[in-house]
């Protein structure tokens, strides 16, 4: 929002200073994480900027930890590991999530109130009680180190997002397009998959986007319900930090903040999508 110009010096001095304050607490929140860029092309293997990295010596920099990333067997194990369990708990929950949301959407539907808490509960309930729970019972059934009991644990904390992003997408849908479709001979099938779907598309895609994002990022379950063979990166990643402190950790961290990097853009270019195509902005 421009500063009118009619404002006063008050006025004006405020307008500069909270966004100035909101750049600050920004950059105290990125800060740490973009450290970490720099730092994985240090050549020696050290956690610190060295004096020929601060001087911008050629010297200091390397991409030996990348090229140690990309050779190691065991970091590309469990780098498949991970996108192998990631890629199949968005699927699951992003199908499931956009049913519940559809469901939920619908005025006469009962106990809404009830069934969406109880949906996105696991949002609210700490991780480690939930992984404790999830262990539990797959170790019952004799589930437990399998990558079907990650992948619906993952599911159980990935579909929460997915019903909220396509819940709020639902808000704006106007149900009278439905009827127009159906007034001009579609039947339901027809109305979902060329009126609701597109509308819906954006939403189910954030929805999607946050799923995945959160399964990648996922280390407490997967430290209770995996075995050796399902060994994902993050912990990996974690297992490293407390035994074997190497800047390989960091170049596998900065690529997974390009790719945040990647998929928030795409999920701002989706949202802009959706709003032009509600009419929102022109």
């Amino acid at each position: 929002m421009a500063l009118p110009s009619y404002a006063g010096p008050g006025e004006r001095a405020w307008y500069y200073t909270y966004r100035v304050i909101c750049g600050l607490i920004f950059l105290f929140l990125i800060f740490p994480i973009l450290v970490i860029v720099p730092l994985s092309f240090n050549a020696l293997p050290y956690f610190t900027f060295t004096p020929e990295m601060l001087s911008l010596d050629p010297a200091g920099y390397s991409l030996r930890w990348y090229e140690a990333l990309l050779g190691s067997e065991e970091w590309l194990f469990s780098i498949r590991n991970s996108f192998i369990i990631s890629i199949s708990s968005t699927i699951v929950s992003t199908t499931l999530g956009t049913l519940a949301a559809l469901g939920l959407s619908r005025r006469h539907m009962p106990y809404r109130a009830a069934i969406t808490a109880l949906l996105i509960s696991p949002m609210i309930v700490p991780l480690i009680i939930t992984a404790a729970a999830l262990f539990s019972f797959y170790a019952r059934v004799n589930l437990a180190n399998t990558f079907f009991s990650i992948i619906m644990a993952h599911v159980v904390l990935g579909t929460p997002f997915v019903v909220i992003t396509v819940t709020a997408a639902m808000s704006s849908f106007d149900e009278q397009l439905i009827r127009a479709s159906q007034s001009l001979g579609a039947n339901q099938v027809t109305t979902f998959f060329k009126v609701i779907m597109p509308l819906l598309l954006p939403g189910v895609i954030a929805g999607a986007l946050f799923a995945f994002i959160t399964s990648l990022d996922e280390v407490v379950v997967v430290i209770f319900l995996a075995g050796p063979e399902q060994t994902p990166m993050t912990v990996r990643m974690f297992s490293g930090l407390r035994e074997e402190i190497s800047p390989t950790i960091l170049a596998l961290a900065s690529i997974l903040v390009a790719m945040s990097i990647v998929l928030l853009t795409a999920m701002e270019l989706i949202r802009r999508r959706g709003e032009k195509l509600r009419g929102i902005k022109n």
